[in-house]
């Protein structure tokens, strides 16, 4: 019988690959195949894609198995306006509790960004973005909402690469996430929430313009 963490790790994997494109919306998951490149029994692939399925990156066609859930744009405006309530509360927690050590390396992230902006590298600002996010999670320390956005952002990892490379767009949200950090240093935790519900808003607003232009014959 497979460990809990043998479990979870078949599944860690999985999820990375789909999370880096290894394998494409709609594309079939094929157990078979899972096996062999993870080294797993067909037990823990099949427990790993039923766990998937229900954190929404995986879904199950009748009589034909597995495969990545292809998350629509409407989905993805539906998702940002609920990561907009979460992490505007986790931005006014992280403001009541960031120590000054903590504060330091918020502003030491979006100095990065700053940078990154000025040498127009949009690979090292979403990384930097991405990694902005997780900071201020992991300084308002609350299990619940982590665990959830975790879930909330891996259905929008795609779309979410998609906009960073959108031209133009790292310089609109770059003074937001300094205003959300300037907020959180300050430990003004109304302002933080409102700074984070402007940005996450200007996402869904970006998003719906993406869409439209996708959209277009």
């Amino acid at each position: 019988m497979p460990s809990g963490d043998d479990r979870a790790a078949v599944q860690e994997a999985i999820r990375g690959a789909i999370l880096r494109g290894d394998y494409a919306p709609r594309q079939r998951l094929i157990e078979a195949e899972l096996c062999e490149r993870f080294g797993s029994s067909r037990f823990e692939i099949r427990n790993a894609l039923q766990d998937l399925a229900s954190h929404g990156l995986v879904e199950f066609q009748p009589n034909r198995g597995a495969r990545v859930r292809e998350i629509t744009f409407a989905e993805v405006i539906e998702i940002t306006e609920v990561r907009r309530m979460l992490e505007g509360f986790e931005a006014a927690r992280a403001a009541e509790r960031v120590t000054k050590a903590e504060a330091a390396a918020l502003k030491q992230i979006t100095r990065d960004m700053r940078a990154a902006v000025s040498r127009s590298e949009l690979l090292r600002y979403s990384d930097l973005n991405k990694q902005l996010h997780g900071a201020i999670r992991d300084i308002a320390a609350h299990e619940t909402s982590a665990r959830l956005l975790r879930q909330l952002r891996d259905q929008t990892v795609r779309h979410q690469f998609s906009l960073s490379l959108v031209p133009g767009r790292p310089s609109v949200s770059l003074p937001q996430h300094e205003a959300i950090v300037e907020a959180v240093v300050a430990k003004d935790p109304s302002a933080a929430e409102a700074a984070m519900h402007a940005h996450l808003q200007s996402v869904i607003e970006a998003f719906r313009a993406l869409s439209a232009a996708v959209a277009q014959p």
